[in-house]
């Protein structure tokens, strides 16, 4: 196969601060480099994430909202793996951040729970 991993995934928020303290101080994605593009008057904020994925951050003015219910055909969400749902959970709650109930996987019988970024985008943490 000539596919060797998964590199990025590319994220367009509303609120660029709030996004970037989202992403960078609650989930605790490393900074990489950032960047202001003055001739689209956007940010781009590189990511990455401990196995050495990254997330692309972008700010746009004026882009439109992401449809999501009823789930629309493409991306359905994003997935982060942890050692711990529980753990993930808590840690979440204490920086305010909700999700829905835990649930376990029928063809894996691993714990995994969804909860959404900034801009209602949804994320899930699946249990390794």
């Amino acid at each position: 196969m000539f596919l060797e991993g998964f590199h990025h995934v590319a994220i367009i928020c509303s609120d660029y601060s709030v996004s970037k303290y989202f992403y960078s101080e609650i989930l605790g994605l490393e900074i990489i480099a950032e960047t202001y593009r003055e001739t689209r008057s956007s940010y781009k904020l590189d990511l990455m994430l401990p196995d050495g994925g990254q997330i692309e951050l972008f700010s746009f003015p004026d882009s439109p909202e992401r449809v999501s219910n009823p789930e629309a055909q493409g991306l359905r969400h994003l997935a982060f793996s942890v050692a711990s749902i529980p753990q993930a959970v808590e840690y979440l709650r204490s920086r305010g951040v909700g999700s829905e109930p835990i649930r376990v996987d029928e063809l894996t019988g691993k714990k995994f729970v969804f909860f959404r970024d900034p801009d209602g985008l949804p994320l899930e943490l699946y249990e390794k």
